[in-house]
């Protein structure tokens, strides 16, 4: 590709959405002129030679400073890094490297892929990007929780009895099976996506807003929290399905994967930490691909009221009458409160409202990209969202007994319909633990 082929690709997506002052087309062209391409095999190091003196040509003299993004197979990073470090790394500035998950597909191969990075790069140079930690609500939690008087003595096990982590896609894998097909749902979403908001909601205070103080806490979170055991997994995969008129196609379906995959589309798990403050409160996550609806949601469901005066008002369904904070990572974003209320009239009868924060309606703002956000953060050397080794570590230590055990036994999936609500076995598990999926109520939005 020429240089000129590049930007006129660039330039489609290109916009000055984020801001939209004057002279758009003149900072387009600007930002499109120190676009170049350049092309090399990843294990060269004769090629990245290559590489570093067009950048010195372009640096001229300058300092430089070098961020290598590996939106690349895992099976080649370690060559491309290796080459980057010893070929092109910058002269008197700082080289940094963005690595694409997944980390691994276990404890052991994690730790493998992390020793074999730093024997060419030190930690602080390695940043690890989950792109879920850039969305705007995960980065809103610590604010909402640590800022914010109302919710920061109901966050423990006296106040909350469950908390849920949802993720739902409405389309399967579509072409893209064969990635998919060698991780399944739970090291694509569970491990990390779900598990790092899961960390961040339930961290203590940190020290400061420091990097490696947020992380410290992020890791006693994660050591904190029992091994899954198989018990409390569910796994699923979805079939064909035809609904009105149109046939929608299982996952073996996909060309891409093989007709006897056992691949988990959908998972659900029940989690425990044992530390003082969550002692008892099970975490609930899901996630699926092919379901009736696409969100990424934390549903916080408060405990009853002892003794509540207007149980008799709600009927028998207590859960009904019960608080719940809901943060909408997406679509839509919200953060919204479920409360109790009177309904006006003569009669006593009560009602559950929304104090609702809806992002759209409340910020005219145009809200970033969460690869803005962390692309922006690795440039300026900003640790707070990406995952440090021991975090990383800590998390597949969780998984990987659970995902051996799964793939050791052959355990079959539980199927499912294209555009369902998943399989049935996930609500067995959260009754198991006196829970209701939030996201099955009436009044959900």
């Amino acid at each position: 590709m020429t240089d000129a082929e590049l930007r006129l690709m660039v330039s489609k997506t290109l916009t000055c959405r984020i801001d939209q002052r004057e002279n758009c087309g003149a900072k387009m062209e600007q930002f499109l002129e120190r676009c170049f391409y350049h092309s090399g095999q990843y294990d060269s190091q004769d090629h990245f030679s290559d590489l570093d003196k067009k950048l010195k040509e372009h640096e001229a003299g300058r300092v430089s400073n070098r961020l290598f993004y590996l939106s690349i197979p895992p099976n080649i990073f370690i060559d491309a890094v290796k080459c980057a470090s010893l070929s092109a790394s910058a002269a008197n500035g700082w080289t940094r490297v963005i690595v694409e998950k997944p980390f691994g597909r276990d404890s052991e191969s994690s730790a493998a892929l992390t020793r074999a990075l730093k024997n060419y790069l030190e930690e602080d140079q390695i940043f690890r990007i989950d792109h879920y930690l850039g969305k705007e609500l995960v980065e809103n939690l610590s604010v909402l929780r640590f800022s914010n008087l109302i919710f920061e003595p109901l966050w423990s096990r006296q106040y909350i009895r469950n908390v849920q982590l949802i993720f739902s896609e409405d389309f399967g894998t579509e072409g893209r099976g064969g990635y998919f097909d060698n991780y399944g749902i739970i090291r694509d979403i569970m491990q990390n996506h779900l598990l790092q908001i899961l960390a961040l909601f339930a961290m203590e205070t940190p020290v400061s807003c420091d990097a490696e103080d947020i992380r410290n806490e992020k890791v006693k979170v994660l050591r904190s929290m029992r091994p899954l055991k198989l018990d409390d997994v569910v796994i699923g995969q979805y079939k064909s399905h035809t609904r009105g008129g149109v046939n929608y196609p299982g996952y073996t379906d996909d060309k891409t994967v093989p007709k006897d995959s056992r691949t988990p589309t959908f998972a659900a798990a029940a989690l425990f930490i044992d530390n003082s403050r969550w002692d008892g409160v099970p975490f609930l996550m899901k996630a699926g691909k092919a379901l009736h609806n696409r969100r990424a949601e934390i549903r916080v469901q408060f405990r009853h009221v002892p003794g509540n005066l207007y149980n008799k008002n709600f009927g028998t369904d207590l859960d009904q009458a019960t608080n719940e904070l809901v943060i909408r990572v997406q679509p839509d974003e919200a953060i919204y409160l479920k409360i109790n209320n009177k309904v006006p009239g003569l009669g006593m009868r009560l009602d559950r409202s929304n104090l609702n924060l809806l992002y759209a309606a409340r910020y005219a703002k145009e809200i970033p990209d969460a690869y803005e956000r962390l692309l922006l953060d690795a440039i300026e050397g900003e640790r707070r969202l990406f995952i440090r080794s021991d975090e990383l570590d800590a998390a597949w230590s969780l998984f990987t007994p659970v995902l051996k055990e799964i793939e050791e036994n052959k355990i079959i999936p539980e199927y499912y319909p294209y555009g369902s609500r998943g399989p049935v076995g996930a609500h067995y598990l959260a009754a198991r633990y006196n829970v209701r999926w939030g996201d099955l109520g009436l009044d959900d939005q």
